[in-house]
This record gives C-alpha cells, sequence and structure tokens, in this order.
C-alpha cells in the first residue's frame, strides 16, 4: 500500500494521497469509462448511498468540491449581498472564499486557544442584525464546541454550517460528524481522509435542502426531469460529481475505516508520548468528542527552530495554512483577533496519517523530545 523511497533526501510528508491498489481500484474506473455513461448518473447515487450510510442520518449532495459544497450552503439559507457570515480565519481559504461568493461580507470570531476551534463567546459577540450564517470549522480534524455552538444557534435562530473539510470520521457525543448540524460540508480533495481525486459533499437534514441542493449543483434543472420538461426557477451552477469519481469514492469505502484508524492511532500516540515536554503546548479536545487527527497540531516555542530540527531529521513541518484575515480579499472588517494572533505565532503540523509507521512516529516523538 505505502513503500517508502530510500533515497538520502527523503522527508516524511506532511499530507499524502491515499488511493486503493491498481488491481482494485483500475477496473471500477474502466467500467465506468467504457459504460457508455461517465456524467453524473447512478454511479453517483450508489456513492451518495453509501455516504449517508456511514455518517448514519442525513442526506448527502455529491459535488465536484468541497467550496461547491460551501456556496450551495449558503444558497440555501439565502445569504447574498448586504448579509455577513461569522466565520474563522484559521482554515484554508475556500471557506471564506465561498463565502465573498454570495457577495456577503465576513466576520471573524477570535479562536479559543485550548483547541484552536472558533470560539462560541466570540461567536455570540459578532453577531448583529446582518448576521445570516455561522461556518464552524473543525480545524485538523478536531471537533468544534457543538453543544455551546448549537446553544448559540438556537437562542438567535442563525443557521450553522460545520466546515468538515479536514474531519471525515470524527464523532462528537458517539455520533459521526455530519449528525449535529442542518448542513455539514466535506472534502473529498486529493490529501483529505478520503479522496475521489476531487470532490465534495454537503450533508444536509431538512428533506427541502436537499432537493433545492440537488436543483443548484445542476443548472436548476431537476435531473429527475425530461430536459424538456424542465423550468429554471433558481439560480444554479455546474458543481455535479460525475460517476467516474463516485466509482472512485465507492471503492475507497472499502478502505476508509482502516485509513482513519491509522490517523487516530497516530494522534492518539502523539497526544501521550508528546505529553509535559518543554516548549510545547499540545491542543485540547472538548467533551465527548473524537478527533480523526487530519493534522496533528501542535504550539511551540521558537516555531522556526522546531520546523528546521525536523526537516534535518527528514520530517516535515510546517504551519500549512495562511490566515484569511491575511488576505485582502477575505478581510472585510480589519479584525483583532487577540487570540489567534498568539496561537497563529507557535502552531506547526507535523505527520500523522496513514503513511506514517510505528517507526516513523516514534522516531518524530524522539527528535522532538532531543530539543530544537
Amino acid at each position: 500500500m505505502y513503500k517508502k523511497n530510500l533515497e538520502d533526501n527523503y522527508m516524511i510528508p506532511l499530507v499524502k494521497t491515499f488511493l486503493p491498489p491498481a488491481d482494485v481500484l483500475i477496473p471500477e474506473i474502466e467500467k465506468v469509462l467504457y459504460s457508455g455513461y461517465i456524467a453524473q448518473g447512478e454511479v453517483v447515487n450508489e456513492f451518495e448511498e453509501k455516504f449517508e450510510k456511514y455518517i448514519g442520518n442525513g442526506n448527502s449532495v455529491s459535488l465536484n468540491s468541497g467550496t461547491a459544497a460551501l456556496h450551495i450552503a449558503l444558497a440555501c439559507i439565502g445569504v447574498g449581498e448586504k448579509d455577513e457570515v461569522i466565520s474563522t480565519a484559521l482554515t484554508a481559504e475556500p471557506t471564506n472564499v465561498a463565502i465573498k461568493m454570495t457577495g456577503a461580507k465576513i466576520r471573524y470570531a477570535d479562536i479559543d486557544y485550548n483547541t484552536g476551534a472558533i470560539d462560541a463567546a466570540s461567536i455570540e459577540k459578532h453577531i448583529n442584525f446582518h448576521t445570516k450564517a455561522i461556518i464552524v470549522v473543525d480545524y485538523a480534524g478536531i471537533p468544534v464546541n457543538v453543544v455551546s455552538i448549537k446553544n448559540i444557534s438556537q437562542k438567535y435562530k442563525i443557521p450553522v454550517i460545520q466546515d468538515a473539510a479536514h474531519s471525515l470520521g470524527s464523532k462528537f457525543g458517539g455520533k459521526m460528524t455530519g449528525n449535529h448540524f442542518p448542513y455539514t460540508v466535506f472534502s473529498l480533495q486529493a490529501i483529505k481522509h478520503m479522496t475521489t481525486v476531487d470532490g465534495g459533499i454537503l450533508h444536509v437534514h431538512s428533506s427541502e435542502d436537499y432537493q433545492k441542493s440537488k436543483l443548484i449543483r445542476w443548472f436548476g434543472l431537476d435531473k429527475g426531469l425530461q430536459r424538456l420538461e424542465n423550468n429554471i426557477q433558481i439560480q444554479g451552477y455546474k458543481y455535479h460529481m460525475n460517476n467516474v469519481n463516485a466509482a472512485i469514492g465507492i471503492c475507497q469505502f472499502k478502505y476508509v475505516d482502516s485509513i482513519i484508524k491509522l490517523y487516530i492511532e497516530n494522534g492518539k500516540f502523539y497526544d501521550i508520548e508528546l505529553s509535559d515536554i518543554p516548549g510545547i503546548e499540545l491542543l485540547q479536545y472538548y467533551p465527548d468528542s473524537e478527533p480523526s487527527y487530519w493534522l496533528y497540531t501542535l504550539k511551540v516555542e521558537d516555531r522556526d527552530g522546531f520546523i528546521r530540527k525536523m526537516k534535518e531529521n527528514g520530517i516535515s513541518a510546517s504551519e500549512l495554512h495562511k490566515r484569511s484575515d491575511s488576505h485582502d480579499f477575505l478581510n472585510d472588517f480589519n479584525q483583532d483577533l487577540p487570540v489567534l494572533d498568539k496561537f497563529y505565532q507557535k502552531m506547526v503540523h507535523i505527520p500523522c496519517g496513514w503513511w506514517v509507521t510505528v517507526e516513523d512516529r516514534e522516531k518524530i516523538a524522539n527528535i522532538i523530545k532531543s530539543g530544537w
């Protein structure tokens, strides 16, 4: 499944794509490619059914990206110009680019220093007359404070979109991520827990949102009707998944549990081995949450020195994501985010995924323990 390059310059990577073995995957792709139907069809439907079964509740709408899923979720809520969406600046850019696609403005809440997640108290502080939606991000695979955020959503009647691009397979209260908010977005991009080469899922609980999402993903056209019978009544886009990507996703479900298990085992190893090391603060997790550790995040003193020490020993380490508010286009209000400032100066990620062997993780832990 994975063989190391034995060249002297080999680095244990921070992220790496998993695909099923060729003798499993290629025949399924060929079957679709030469079936005469490679666009969105029954293979897509089958993939969506498998995803729904994996989550355990709700309806899955497969798409060509997680960004498309975010955009459709915002469209279902009715977000548009003059509206604001509360979000976090600690995320990959697409989370907040999707907000700008609607014409709305981004209002950043600060983060919880202990977890890196968006802070519920800061969300509530930033709610105003223009607030139309809240986006929360399970950064690095760590579930957000679901209970507190749901309470705020119910109190102010503002819907929540959970960006779970990093957190497939994580749980809160014993239930899979995807069960807690009306809209959950998953990424199936190349380096995520599970990939379809590229793709995304919008997982919803309302039948109305489900039907509306399916219209939006295909130009506003109803795939259940003949083309000449359709009457477009809603703005739609070309956001659908095709049968080829879906066939890859179906194959991935044979491996997803075992792959995510490796992330979790490595993450829990670090939780134990890297505790109580001078110069390091480990992230905390909210009660009842079970991370899926897409990244393993540390807060370290002298981050540059730490990264340099890792590189010298063949280990990739990086902060990986640039703060969203550092992009002019994504900085609507030039807000002060003092907790994020403190957190981001120390934040770094180390390899944690399926490719990290027992020997690799022991090497990484021992190098960190030796200081930098």
